[in-house]
């Protein structure tokens, strides 16, 4: 008794990396593309949420497998491979964070004024969006991990249950009935092809942001003073995985039952996108239930837009140390913070200057966030399979079975990226 005890207990201090990652991926990819895949295309499109759930999922669970095996980060162990891979890694780090760190801010924002019904002032959109960067940036300066870690336990909570309760009584409730004269749009058409790219760029997230797990999972070590056993490791990582996998078929199918064939479409606007979303929970569970789904969504939008926040300020203050500074002065410098927090400012600035050129159109921002996270998701695959397969002992690494589900994911990844790159210069017109 006194060892189960002791393994419940040791499973509990192993809890929290995972949640934190199933929280970043449960935001725009679920509330935004998953409900407008269905909303648009029914369930014709199921099958691209599913397939990237399944072929993207070694490579997430390798950031944390490399952080368990070795004790560090598995933005260190591209410096393994060699600084070029490291510098690349930082590059790619730089041209993309603006734009996803605005994508989930504007979508955050919109939730944020259809929660405090802001948007009613219409001129107060660039406003509400900066008082959330500055209250992120300043949470994570003050309370650093562990409010982060305490309060995503609690906005995921609420959210997993009450999209539950609406998938179940969707489903109870069937199906909306079609306008008479309504036609399914064309799944293989150019633009569904585009859509396609966008939805599963980050489903459940990008491929990039794998090395957040791995820094989250070494700071939930220091945040403890335990290191939990590989198995412990995994099983945190998949038990949030896996759950925002399921989440992810829940909101298609919000989407399609509630809105597909109807006539109505998601708005482009940030708040007007916000209340459709929350209104597709409320048509099933109750009108009286508007203000407790639109505080959920919001909370979850807001951890997943601090978990941004800390995932790439993290990453940034990672590489700038291993390509700038030697060994003995890095220490140093991560209990200083410094490059932290001027990591968080920098992101701030650049996602809130991306925002403003984006202020009345949520559906393109968010599509070419997910899109450039799409195309650079095969070198990340590739090198954090190399990494589990070569620089962790062998009784880490991955199984024959993880290793044919990574070579099958990388050539999923590189098709429809090459597939993506063929659609958009014209060279084949559907």
């Amino acid at each position: 008794m006194e060892t189960k005890q002791r393994g419940y207990k040791s499973l509990l201090q192993a809890l929290g990396p995972g949640i934190l990652f199933a929280s970043t991926a449960i935001g725009v990819s679920h509330l935004v593309q998953s409900t407008r895949a269905g909303a648009t295309y029914g369930f014709a499109l199921l099958w691209a949420v599913i397939l990237a759930n399944v072929f993207k999922y070694p490579f997430f669970e390798y950031g944390s497998r490399y952080a368990n095996a070795t004790g560090e980060s598995i933005i260190d162990g591209y410096k393994r491979i060699g600084t070029w891979m490291l510098g690349l890694y930082f590059l790619i780090t730089l041209c993309s964070m603006f734009f996803v760190t605005a994508a989930v801010g504007f979508v955050t924002a919109g939730f944020m004024e259809n929660l405090f019904g802001v948007s009613r002032f219409t001129d107060l959109k660039l406003l509400t969006t900066l008082v959330l960067f500055i209250v992120c940036v300043i949470i994570l300066i003050a309370g650093k991990y562990s409010a982060l870690d305490k309060m995503i336990k609690v906005i995921g909570s609420v959210l997993l249950i009450s999209t539950l309760i609406a998938f179940i009584l969707t489903l109870i409730n069937g199906p909306i009935q079609q306008m008479a004269s309504f036609e399914a749009p064309v799944v293989w058409s150019n633009s569904g092809i585009l859509f396609i790219i966008a939805l599963m760029g980050w489903m459940p997230t990008a491929v990039d942001l794998s090395a957040w797990n791995s820094l989250w999972t070494i700071e939930r070590i220091k945040q403890t003073g335990y290191h939990p056993s590989l198995k412990e490791t995994l099983f945190d990582f998949n038990f949030g995985y896996w759950i925002s996998a399921i989440l992810s078929i829940c909101f298609v199918t919000l989407g399609a039952y509630l809105m597909y064939g109807s006539g109505v479409e998601m708005p482009a606007g940030s708040a007007g996108f916000a209340n459709k979303v929350v209104e597709l929970y409320t048509a099933n569970i109750g009108q009286w239930s508007y203000f407790i789904i639109a505080a959920a969504a919001f909370c979850i939008m807001f951890g997943t837009s601090i978990a941004v926040f800390d995932g790439y300020a993290r990453s940034i203050e990672r590489t700038f140390e291993l390509l700038f500074f030697k060994e003995a002065d890095q220490e140093k410098l991560l209990e200083s913070r410094k490059f932290y927090i001027i990591g968080l400012l920098v992101i701030a600035i650049g996602a809130f200057i991306i925002i403003s050129q984006f202020t009345s159109n949520l559906k393109q921002l968010v599509d070419l966030a997910t899109t450039i996270s799409f195309l650079i998701a095969p070198l990340i695959a590739i090198v954090n399979f190399t990494l589990v397969t070569k620089y962790i002992k062998e009784e880490a690494r991955p199984s024959t079975f993880m290793c044919l589900l990574s070579y099958a994911g990388i050539a999923f990844l590189i098709g429809f990226g090459v597939l993506f790159v063929v659609v958009k210069l014209g060279l084949v017109v559907i």
